[in-house]
């Protein structure tokens, strides 16, 4: 019975198998200690404490997860999996998540999101023109209200839907998110905090355009401005009007005798 309940504890959560905190801590150390005597390069997730996500880009992407309907129910063991450093492996590049996780056996998943449209990131782009202040400020989250409302708004989110989203794991569990790749999903809002560029590489665009963007409405600010002050000076100065220069008078024809 021991031995069956086991085994329904990675497909079915009607018949969980308890396993203390200790004890899976210690799994995975002893999984990470294997895999990397084989030559395997694994990058860990580290939790500290109870919040996943410290960061603006960590938060909001484990606030949108948590937002999805279909995914409720496995969330929560997903949390306790990441939170006890049983993802030993997240690998994330343009548009794919790969990881470890380690249950009653270590479990590979995968997980494919699709490019965000280049429609919705040419507005996004047009509406925070001018908006970001750098790209530090980007990567911080330190955004004014407008882009705030730009990059959460349900027509322009960067954030994928569960339409975009698609994943598979090796466990036996039926379900349509097992906890595995739950645990992974909430695993990428933590590695966000080290290292938000990876957002725009998960979502397959260049996040340097929206401060690029920034940078030429800047340059045709300033070029307006200095053109504005060097005239004022030279009427401060000389205490006349400077007017626009007039066209040239045509030559002169002589006539001819």
């Amino acid at each position: 019975m021991a031995r069956r309940r086991r085994y329904y504890d990675d497909y079915d959560d009607r018949y969980p198998a308890y396993t203390s905190v200790a004890t899976r801590e210690k799994q995975a150390k002893k999984e990470i200690a294997k895999r990397t005597k084989k030559g395997a390069s694994l990058n860990p997730v580290k939790v500290e404490g109870l919040k996943i996500a410290r960061t603006f880009w960590g938060k909001e992407w484990c606030t949108n997860l948590e937002s999805y309907r279909d995914y409720e129910n496995r969330l929560p063991r997903g949390r306790t999996y990441v939170r006890h450093g049983s993802v030993i492996d997240l690998q994330i590049q343009a548009g794919k998540v790969e990881g470890l996780v380690v249950g009653t056996e270590c479990y590979a998943v995968k997980i494919n999101i699709a490019r965000l449209a280049p429609a919705r990131w040419k507005t996004v782009r047009e509406k925070c023109s001018g908006e970001i202040g750098s790209l530090l400020e980007l990567l911080q989250g330190k955004l004014s209200d407008s882009v705030m409302r730009v990059i959460t708004d349900g027509k322009t989110v960067l954030f994928p839907a569960p339409a975009e989203i698609n994943f598979s794991c090796s466990c036996p569990d039926w379900a349509v998110m097992c906890k595995h790749v739950a645990a992974v999903m909430y695993g990428i809002g933590a590695r966000l905090d080290e290292a938000p560029e990876l957002f725009f590489t998960l979502r397959q665009v260049n996040h340097h355009e929206l401060v690029a963007d920034l940078d030429a409405t800047q340059l045709g600010r300033k070029k307006t401005a200095r053109k504005t002050v060097a005239e004022s000076d030279l009427a401060d100065v000389f205490g006349i009007e400077i007017e626009a220069p007039s066209p040239p008078s045509p030559p002169s024809r002589k006539k001819r005798k």
